[in-house]
């Protein structure tokens, strides 16, 4: 290459690699945004296939559960974080570090004890794009949530309950999670020691 094509070369790698580090954690953005969409046609695809609100909310929490199941790996690889000891510490792990990982927001825990905890989402990118007409007003829309919780809290041996008691698509002013610890599980080997 001349001296004028290898600038020119160079020119083009290093205005790539500013564009790239000009939005740092703009590909996450991105993957959210269409994370949104797609949810939402997902819901949509539910609500015609099972024509209740209700049966939806239970899909989505299974859906949820299973999704939950195989995220505390991805999660537990990403960020190199041990395995939590307590209910306080997992509620807080969640909040500060697993809704950021996969949703690309925060969420603040309240009213944390050993047992029972609120999550305050600061904002839930599932919802952006979405206002429930007045006939679906029993569906809870992201209930997926709730089970993600429930089946990665399963995975670190915590069978929780999380239900949504917050919710701006039926009026209220922040999405909120209520968790509630029912027992730490003891992990069950498949084969015994002879």
């Amino acid at each position: 290459l001349g001296p004028d094509e290898r600038g020119e070369r160079d020119e083009s790698e290093r205005m790539s690699s500013k564009a790239k580090g000009a939005s740092p954690g703009g590909g996450d953005r991105i993957n959210s945004e269409l994370f949104t969409l797609t949810y939402g046609a997902l819901v949509r695809h539910l609500l015609l296939d099972l024509e209740s609100p209700e049966e939806v909310n239970k899909q989505l929490d299974k859906m949820g559960q299973n999704i939950g199941i195989r995220l505390v790996d991805d999660f537990l690889a990403k960020t190199n974080t041990g395995r939590c000891r307590n209910f306080r510490e997992a509620a807080k792990t969640i909040a500060e570090t697993g809704f950021r990982m996969f949703l690309g927001c925060s969420a603040k825990v309240t009213q944390i004890d050993d047992k029972e905890c609120k999550m305050v989402l600061s904002e839930n990118p599932l919802t952006d794009f979405v206002e429930l007409p007045e006939k679906l007003q029993p569906l809870s829309y992201c209930s997926l949530l709730c089970g993600v919780i429930r089946g990665a809290l399963e995975q670190i041996s915590m069978k929780v309950e999380c239900e949504i008691s917050k919710d701006p698509l039926k009026g209220d002013e922040r999405f909120e999670l209520h968790m509630r610890l029912v027992e730490y599980v003891n992990e069950e080997y498949p084969f015994k020691d002879d």
